[in-house]
């Protein structure tokens, strides 16, 4: 693609690579003077807004060249909520104070991750400087070449305080990357300690044999973890080779598509919605489901002193065991190409997904922190599901990358996954059905 320049000259030392895809740049700044469609904790927590981080960086920010401007700043409804400690305000504000030289009006706007793709890109001029996003959207933003990609230290940052799965899953194929993380979106599983002993909950053989588990089959977000387990990829093995598409069919994911066979013919087995298995749960109906932090809360409450979170499970296929690998992504925070004021906003948005940001979102709204060392603290290793997630992403979860051909694969799952829970697909024609499955997920279906 061609560079897409900023609206304003830059100078020699910018910090900040502005293309859409290009050269990462850039060797001054303070690296966001960060110190050291998802709820888990508590909404009830009084903590007072945190305090500025002492910090070596606070002398370069006394020498900051001054600056006066305006900034327009997007995040969802109930980020902007007083309910919830007004997360976006309170960060910003504390972020004009703790750069003396930089005088900054905020302009606030309404805008969920998932909406920003559309308000974004209908009017880029008009578009905030700093935004939320989905990492599932940042193809469609490379494409129109809106997103600042991140250079010099600030890319070094980022590399720095955040797992290499949320990293990847803000970098295109070009090989940059377009946001700073903010927090996860995987799955695990929750279960019934009551039920299930921690040993149990490492094989979901054995755990097909003390009580009921629930994973929706028909749904690409979850049964892709049977397949990723066996060895499957999307778009190659390290998730950027667009021309490989989707590989499930090999020995081995045959022999996964005969064990979910056997598996939805289970009387211990039942394929709904999370929805609908957390109310099962609470019927006692179901022991175990798959899920992601969204349901946490209520997960819970319904299981009291039993609330049990771990990992997804293996599964032993013809003797051999295969762990189950769930797929992640990251809602990031982006920096339009065009803003007029590159340094600041990318100061901003580092500073937004850092330590102190992290730490009050966390605990105002339960949102999942991503930043290293905030997930090092007593504070967060005390909550299992954080703990639960932030294992899951950083040693078994895949990348859901933003390629555009994703969309062709989940028309296909869902079918594949109702073939197999009604029992069209058998063991005699399983080769046969995954072989079509794959063809299918690597068409659109127009040719």
């Amino acid at each position: 693609m061609k560079k897409k320049l900023l609206s304003v000259a830059l100078s020699a030392a910018m910090v900040l690579s502005l293309a859409a895809c290009g050269n990462n740049a850039g060797e001054s700044g303070t690296a966001g003077s960060s110190a050291p469609e998802q709820n888990t904790a508590s909404n009830e927590s009084d903590a007072n807004v945190p305090a500025a981080p002492q910090e070596s960086s606070q002398e370069a920010q006394a020498e900051e060249e001054p600056v006066t401007c305006t900034l327009k700043v997007w995040a969802p409804s109930e980020d902007q909520d007083q309910e919830y400690g007004a997360w976006l305000q309170t960060m910003c504000e504390q972020f004009n104070g703790l750069h003396p030289n930089w005088d900054i009006t905020f302009e606030y706007g309404v805008c969920t991750e998932s909406d920003a793709r559309k308000q974004v890109l209908n009017d880029l001029e008009a578009a905030a400087d700093v935004f939320l996003f989905s990492s599932t959207n940042l193809e469609y933003f490379c494409k129109e070449q809106a997103l600042a990609e991140l250079g010099g230290k600030y890319l070094d940052t980022v590399n720095q305080h955040y797992s290499p799965t949320l990293v990847k899953s803000l970098t295109y194929e070009d090989g940059g990357v377009y946001g700073v993380p903010l927090t996860t979106n995987t799955y695990f599983m929750y279960y019934d300690k009551s039920v299930f002993s921690e040993e149990d909950i490492k094989s979901m053989n054995k755990m097909l044999e003390k009580g009921k588990i629930s994973v929706q089959l028909d749904n690409g977000f979850y049964n892709a973890c049977f397949f990723l387990g066996a060895g499957g990829t999307f778009f190659g093995e390290d998730g950027m080779d667009r021309e490989s598409g989707v590989k499930f069919y090999s020995d081995e994911g045959v022999a996964m598509t005969e064990f979910l066979i056997d598996l939805a013919k289970n009387e211990n087995f039942v394929s709904v919605s999370p929805e609908d298995a957390i109310s099962m749960m609470r019927e006692g109906t179901v022991n175990a489901y798959f899920c992601g932090t969204w349901q946490a809360a209520q997960t819970q409450e319904i299981l009291g002193d039993n609330f049990g979170v771990a990992p997804l499970p293996s599964v032993n296929v013809n003797g051999t065991d295969y762990q189950l690998r769930p797929f992640s992504s990251a809602k990031g925070i982006g920096v339009k190409s065009t803003t007029q004021y590159p340094q600041v906003a990318i100061e901003l948005a580092l500073y937004l997904g850092g330590y102190d940001s992290e730490q009050y979102h966390y605990e105002k709204r339960g949102y999942v922190p991503c930043y290293d060392e905030y997930l090092a603290t007593a504070e967060i290793q005390a909550d299992e599901v954080v703990m639960v997630d932030n294992y899951s992403i950083t040693n078994i979860a895949v990348p859901r990358m933003s390629f555009t051909e994703m969309s062709w694969f989940w028309t296909p799952a869902e079918s594949f996954g109702k073939e197999i829970l009604s029992g069209a697909v058998t063991k005699e024609n399983a080769s046969e059905k995954l072989q079509a499955f794959e063809a299918a997920a690597n068409s659109s279906g127009l040719e």
